[in-house]
């Protein structure tokens, strides 16, 4: 399985609604493709207090490489992705993303 995490460092005028219909479409769209399942997200509420500005993220599970490639390649995708970006601290500076391949047989 690939874990997909996306950090945001969203800018301080873009409200909870707008990163709510963000995340509820990227949402819509793991259910509808296949290999992509388990969206989560929302805003840090950790304890710890050490998001260092990037205090939303989401996740999303993929059953393969291909399965994240051909999600990366949705136009849905590119367009909510373009969405965070815009309303990203320094557009795509303000954005971390990880893919971890969380199998055993690695």
């Amino acid at each position: 399985m690939i874990r997909h995490v996306v950090l945001s460092r969203f800018k301080a005028a873009t409200s909870e609604k707008t990163i709510s219909e963000i995340y509820s479409g990227l949402e819509k769209l793991v259910c509808e493709m296949d290999g992509a399942r388990n969206f989560g997200g929302g805003k840090s509420m950790s304890p710890e207090q050490i998001e260092r500005g990037y205090l939303h993220g989401f996740t999303i599970d993929f059953e393969s490489w291909d399965d994240l490639r051909t999600y990366s390649e949705n136009e849905n995708h590119k367009a909510l992705g373009a969405q965070i970006i815009a309303n990203s601290v320094g557009g795509i500076n303000g954005v971390l993303v990880l893919d971890i391949d969380t199998r055993n047989d690695q």
